[in-house]
């Protein structure tokens, strides 16, 4: 049996593996502490509030949580994009930004990774793009995006990474920590997102943008685990 430390936590949370197979319980004492377990507990004391089963919760908690957790496992069914690999000046440019994302990351608690991979999608790390639309900057932020969240000076890279990094955070809240749709949001907008259901736009770009960072953010996390 694995007792909460903390009302209302999550095992995934606190880093306790699941059970590999069968069903998962959740029982609340007298006291209002509550317990998980793999098995059924007889015992009168524990009522038993949910039970779940193991795989759909491990599931759910992996899609949930992808972009907090600390290590994360590189999916088999990627989107059939081919990633490039990282060409000489690109290798630079990424250098160049990688104490300020690594600093921006832990500030609004979202994974390098992430950021790196819509860095690198949005303006190949470049702080003076200049997108047809109008976005400016290494996270490519519309100058109505600037404004909502303070950055005076969108071609300045601490300030366009703190600016992008709020958004990304807010769309991750918006959404429910859907990661996919969340990029979604980035490129179309987040009303695009509500407007077609909670979906994924049907538009041509943004459901390249999506896969495009997802292969990114993939590609990352296989660098750091190297």
């Amino acid at each position: 049996m694995m007792k909460s430390l903390i009302p209302g936590l999550l095992l995934v949370l606190i880093g306790i593996p699941f059970p590999c197979s069968g069903d998962l319980y959740k029982y609340l004492d007298a006291d209002g502490k509550f317990y998980f377990s793999d098995a059924p507990l007889k015992d009168r004391k524990y009522q038993l509030e949910w039970k779940r089963a193991t795989k759909k919760r491990m599931q759910d908690s992996n899609n949930r949580f992808i972009v907090f957790r600390r290590r994360l496992p590189v999916p088999s069914n990627k989107p059939a994009l081919k990633v490039p690999a990282l060409s000489k000046s690109l290798s630079v440019r990424r250098k160049r930004y990688a104490k300020l994302i690594e600093r921006t990351a832990r500030r609004f608690k979202l994974r390098p990774e992430l950021i790196h991979a819509v860095i690198r999608a949005e303006s190949a790390y470049n702080p003076t793009a200049v997108s047809s639309a109008g976005a400016i900057g290494l996270m490519q932020l519309m100058p109505a995006t600037a404004a909502s969240y303070k950055v005076s000076d969108p071609y300045d890279p601490t300030e366009n990474a703190r600016g992008g990094a709020q958004y990304l955070r807010f769309l991750l809240k918006m959404f429910g920590n859907n990661l996919r749709l969340a990029l979604a949001g980035y490129n179309a907008g987040e009303n695009a997102v509500v407007k077609h259901g909670h979906q994924v736009p049907p538009y041509p770009e943004t459901q390249q943008y999506v896969r495009k960072v997802l292969q990114y953010l993939w590609a990352e996390q296989a660098m750091a685990e190297r």
